[in-house]
């Protein structure tokens, strides 16, 4: 999000705490134990102030969004929270899955059926998923670097695969 010409979100504009926070996740062993770990807090801390916040969205000030997608082989509906880059009435989510081997799960419940629910800024939204290519995909993981150094180490851990960028537009 921009205000009078400056990324609210961007890395330099978080405090030392936030911008240490951040870096953590490029750490190995760090990014592994978030992996397995955070979307657990970021629940409990979601409840506890009826959706106005995540842990991530409070240690690092970054903008989470609480992603429903239906599952590709269950039929399930899964929720989790992902780092999101507002852009207008769109939001851009990567799918990094923190550098590590394989996509994550939630990417190929999206390509099995792009609708999806979000929960973000206090709205609930019904969106449809859209995976980036070429160009668009490019300038779209830049931004996320500004706000997010992090995907810079992630893209090089998993150098072996593509890591995903999409686009959640509001569902017509």
């Amino acid at each position: 999000m921009w205000l009078d010409g400056v990324n609210v979100y961007a890395f330099g504009q978080a405090n030392w705490f936030r911008r240490l926070m951040r870096l953590s996740g490029t750490v190995p062993p760090i990014s592994w134990l978030y992996a397995r770990s955070l979307h657990h807090l970021d629940r409990v801390v979601y409840k506890l102030t009826r959706g106005r916040a995540t842990f991530v969205s409070l240690v690092t000030g970054l903008p989470i969004v609480m992603l429903t997608t239906t599952g590709a082989k269950t039929g399930r509906h899964h929720t989790l929270p992902l780092v999101a880059l507002p852009d207008g009435d769109r939001l851009v989510i990567i799918a990094s899955n923190y550098g590590q081997q394989r996509n994550p799960a939630w990417y190929y419940n999206l390509r099995a059926d792009p609708n999806v629910t979000i929960a973000f800024d206090g709205a609930t939204r019904q969106m449809a998923a859209r995976e980036l290519e070429g160009e668009e995909r490019e300038r779209q993981y830049s931004r996320g670097i500004e706000i997010y150094p992090g995907w810079t180490q992630y893209r090089t851990r998993a150098a072996h695969r593509r890591i995903p960028v999409i686009e959640l537009t509001p569902a017509s």
